[in-house]
């Protein structure tokens, strides 16, 4: 099997950072290293100085002469951000991203310099962590054989496991057709009818959105293994397990078998949604936090309806997961293939958590998929997951996606 495992940190190294020892010493051996490389990706995205201001201590990034210098204090600064000593030491330890952070309102910055600060989110894990920005042409597609990958291949339960687990390390995701009947799907499809009318709105275990005739939808059914003993079993065959044990990797699926764990979620995908977030743009799984700690789980998506360009079909961006970009859209720069996903009804979608994705919103049919994940093996407390699933579960009330066009 081939290994989609690529943590760089452990949860038990997380500790508080020391801000002036960090910028005193720290940093300028972390720049001595890594400045090179780093410059490389600031130039390539067109990154301006980056001053950010911690308590009383401030200090400015700048890409100059083919390396990236620290000045004191925020002279020059093309975009300054402020934030407090715990979210900084998030920051640096890749605890959490510029994203979560402006998400949750930790940092306000106007919208041209929050793109600004995203924009640097690469360079500064460059800068930390010696992981070079993408380059284009960095990454190429191969079979086994080192023939041309088909980017639009899927796989049956027919395969082999070999042959699926490459092409995952190869992309960063799979479709698997055919996977589950479309009687079980059918099953699950009335479960969710059935259970729609036991959440409302501010449960914190469903997500709402208001269509534009002004009705208010629930549009993720959260725990929704507790609402269909179909969905249950489900989990529980062997076919499911078999998509966790792809990369050979110890990925498990971490459910002891009760209602009280978010396992699984169903998601309704209405047409028109003027409000609240049903259909999210491009970004990865991580881009909230955690990557070095957690990359890549699988996110496992079923098809409860089939999906296509005019019923919110998933998106991925091929090989996305190989590569240190900026992980909520896609720069202009960018030279790998978007490739869309189509599904019938039992069909599943994968996807690495480090794998840039989106979902089309629906304008013909409304579509039915239900999302559910496997981890990677951790013995450890996670650190920093409270903050970040406080970000993600307040999404939909603080951000209203795109209309669809």
């Amino acid at each position: 099997m081939f290994s989609v495992d690529v943590r760089s940190r452990l949860d038990s190294d997380v500790k508080q950072i020391e801000l002036e020892a960090w910028i005193e010493n720290q940093l300028p051996l972390l720049l001595e290293q890594n400045s090179a490389i780093a410059f490389e990706g600031a130039e390539l995205l067109g990154c301006r100085p980056l001053g950010i201001r911690v308590s009383e201590k401030s200090f400015t990034l700048i890409p100059s002469n083919g390396h990236i210098k620290m000045n004191k204090g925020l002279d020059n600064a093309a975009v300054v951000v402020d934030m407090d000593e715990i979210s900084f030491s998030d920051l640096v330890q890749d605890i959490q991203t510029p994203q979560s952070l402006a998400t949750a309102k930790v940092i306000d910055l106007p919208l041209r310099d929050h793109f600004r600060f995203l924009k640097w989110w690469p360079v500064i894990r460059a800068i930390i962590d010696g992981r070079p920005v993408h380059k284009p042409g960095d990454i190429d597609f191969v079979e086994q054989d080192g023939s041309p990958l088909d980017l639009n291949r899927s796989f049956t339960l027919e395969d082999s496991n070999k042959d699926i687990s490459w092409f995952l390390s190869q992309t960063g995701f799979l479709h698997l057709e055919g996977w589950w009947s479309q009687d079980l799907m059918h099953e699950i499809y009335t479960d969710i009818d059935n259970s729609i009318k036991k959440y409302q709105r501010g449960d914190g275990r469903s997500w709402w959105a208001k269509t534009k005739d002004g009705k208010d939808h629930c549009v993720r059914l959260q725990y929704f293994q507790e609402h269909s003993e179909t969905v249950k079993k489900l989990l529980n065959d062997g076919k499911h397990k078999r998509i966790a044990s792809l990369p050979g990797d110890g990925h498990t699926l971490e459910w002891n078998g009760s209602n009280q764990q978010n396992v699984i979620e169903a998601l309704v995908k209405p047409i028109g949604i003027v409000e609240g977030i049903s259909d999210l743009p491009w970004h990865k799984d991580c881009s909230l936090g955690r990557h070095s700690y957690d990359c890549s789980s699988i996110t496992v998506g079923i098809s409860v309806t089939g999906a296509d360009d005019k019923s919110g079909q998933l998106a991925v961006v091929a090989g996305s997961h190989r590569a240190n970009l900026q992980p909520n859209f896609i720069h202009p720069y960018l030279d790998l293939p978007v490739v869309a996903l189509p599904t019938k009804t039992g069909d599943v979608t994968v996807h690495l958590s480090c794998t840039l994705h989106m979902s089309h919103p629906p304008i013909e049919r409304e579509r039915r998929v239900m999302y559910t994940s496997f981890s990677l093996p951790n013995k450890s407390e996670k650190v920093g997951v409270d903050r970040i699933s406080k970000v993600r579960e307040e999404a939909y009330m603080k951000v209203s996606q795109a209309p669809a066009k």
